[in-house]
């Protein structure tokens, strides 16, 4: 299955402008790099990093063609961190399928990521905008930064909730705040509001993080349309996990330490009833809930109108989700 996006009513006609403005911006004389590009931006997904980047504009007033362009270039930028992302998580499914890796080999996906990272750059260069270069160049080395952090704590049983937090700020929130903060940046707007977009974005995008980490030990993997258990696998102290180690009575500690140090998924199930029965889901819950609280705080400071109503939900809505 592929994951459905997030088109509100309001910005359907953009999307369609920006899917088109993707598809036209994918070709290259190389033909396996656009093979592999369609591949992976053709498996669907949320398009949410887009989607924010447009309300936003919408919700400041901006009309202007660069609002389509740079929805592209953060669409590309998402969909070059998941490349990346699945050759060093040895990932093999994504969204219902195989990954690019899985189906081109890693080479492949490594290359035709760097691809859609100098393809997004040049298309920042034509809004002759330094601001927005600036934006996205920050934005790309977080998320850099981001990755190696979570290299680094791989299997790291000892993980402590603001370690793991600052790692999925860097890493996914990271990109959208910067959606948001975007659409600012095209409309000129006051560095007070631009300042609002970006608390927004950032507030969204952990929150939507927190999600997909609790998803993982309660979602289902046919709506997830991902392996189950990934996270274990790969060693990773996501926050339910972290939770649990610190709520669980000191044996099922104990069995979560030694899964996560070993990448052991043979005690998914077991762990899984821990997660749950711990109470760490729910705590894992609650830091997402207040996430997405600050998210539409941080709207108060911006003008009501339709968009604003579309961008209150939106937290909302990731909060509810199922895959």
């Amino acid at each position: 299955m592929t994951s459905a996006p997030l088109y509100p009513s309001l910005v359907q006609a953009d999307m369609e402008a920006v899917d088109a403005l993707i598809a036209s911006r994918l070709s290259s004389s190389v033909p396996l790099v656009g093979q592999v590009s369609t591949y992976t931006i053709a498996a669907g997904g949320k398009r949410l990093r887009p989607v924010l980047l447009l309300l936003m504009c919408g919700l400041l007033g901006y009309k202007g063609r660069d609002r389509h362009k740079m929805a592209a270039v953060v669409e590309f930028i998402h969909t070059a961190t998941l490349l990346h992302d699945d050759v060093v998580d040895e990932s093999t499914l994504r969204r219902g399928r195989p990954t690019a890796n899985e189906s081109f080999g890693n080479p492949a996906s490594v290359l035709v990521g760097d691809f859609l990272y100098s393809r997004a750059f040049q298309m920042m260069v034509e809004t002759n905008n330094m601001r927005v270069l600036a934006t996205l160049a920050e934005a790309t080395n977080v998320i850099a930064e981001g990755e190696v952090m979570q290299l680094m704590n791989m299997h790291d049983a000892s993980l402590t909730p603001e370690a793991y937090l600052h790692v999925i700020e860097s890493k996914t929130a990271k990109l959208f705040e910067a959606s948001s903060r975007l659409g600012a940046i095209l409309q000129g707007a006051s560095g007070e509001v631009e300042q609002a977009c970006a608390t927004y974005g950032a507030a969204l995008g952990t929150a939507f993080q927190l999600i997909d980490d609790v998803l993982d030990y309660a979602g289902d993997a046919t709506e997830m349309g991902k392996n189950l258990g990934d996270d274990l696998r790969e060693g990773k102290m996501t926050l339910p996990l972290i939770f649990a180690v610190q709520m669980a009575e000191t044996a099922d500690q104990a069995l979560i330490k030694k899964a996560i140090e070993e990448g052991d998924v043979a005690q998914l199930d077991a762990i899984s009833r821990i997660v749950k029965s711990s109470g760490a889901l729910d705590a894992s819950l609650d830091f997402a809930k207040a996430q997405a609280e600050r998210a539409v705080n941080a709207l108060k400071a911006l003008p009501d109108n339709a968009y604003k109503t579309a961008l209150q939900e939106l937290p909302m809505i990731s909060l509810q989700r199922k895959s």
